[in-house]
């Protein structure tokens, strides 16, 4: 894993008085909302990628990749 860096936000003071009084450990859930964000935007990415070559996948022939792998296979 990389170097930290510190990133700040601006809140209202009574939130993060009120978080404090509850326990909420602020950094550790900025840090696990980031993460979170980045997880499902990478996701999301993905899933759009997929959905643009869904038209060459389609033309895949599974059972002819494994012919093919089991041939290579074979020679080995």
């Amino acid at each position: 894993m990389g170097g930290y860096v510190t990133v700040s936000a601006r809140v209202r003071r009574e939130v993060l008085e009120e978080a404090r009084r509850l326990g909420i450990n602020v950094s550790e859930l900025i840090r696990r909302a980031l993460e979170e964000e980045l997880r499902r935007r990478r996701l999301a990415l993905l899933e759009e990628k997929l959905r643009e070559k869904r038209d060459v996948l389609a033309k895949i022939d599974v059972d002819e990749i494994v012919r093919l792998v089991r041939e290579d296979r074979e020679k080995r």
